[in-house]
């Protein structure tokens, strides 16, 4: 949560900057691997056309993360299934919601209810993989435990 709040607290040219510097190494790396020989400007366009996408992008990121710090503790605390959904989606949300009104404050930056969305989407699917992990591993045939209740038999 520290870590989406100092990335909120950026300005927007910071902000916009420190995303479009990743924007262009992606395309660059894509140059490279590729070997497509396109110059400074042709990266520099192509890093231009996916910018918006890389924010997008790294909002869900950071709420996908977060979601699997809140989820995975209250799963091992036995707080599972819908019950699992809606309160690490209500700390995950509510946390979206709050962090765009922090952005409200912060110069040439704004509240957005679309980037609560995209963070509500990266948040929900970090709950689901927390989920499908805990319930695949609990659930294991070959788990220790199970084989251990074979052998009993």
């Amino acid at each position: 949560m520290a870590l989406i709040y100092s990335f909120s607290a950026q300005t927007g040219e910071v902000s916009g900057n420190l995303s479009y510097e990743i924007s262009y190494k992606i395309v660059e790396v894509k140059n490279d691997l590729l070997h497509t020989g396109k110059g400074e400007y042709e990266l520099s366009l192509e890093a231009d056309s996916i910018h918006h996408y890389v924010r997008k992008a790294a909002h869900m990121t950071e709420y996908f993360l977060l979601a699997i710090a809140v989820a995975f503790p209250l799963f091992v605390y036995r707080i599972r299934g819908i019950w699992l959904v809606i309160v690490a989606g209500i700390v995950c949300v509510g946390f979206a919601g709050f962090d765009e009104y922090h952005q409200s404050f912060v110069a040439n930056r704004g509240p957005s209810i679309k980037d609560v969305g995209i963070d509500s989407i990266g948040a929900f699917l970090g709950i689901m993989l927390v989920q499908f992990f805990c319930w695949s591993t609990l659930h294991n045939p070959d788990s220790p435990r199970k084989r251990k209740n074979k052998r009993r038999r």
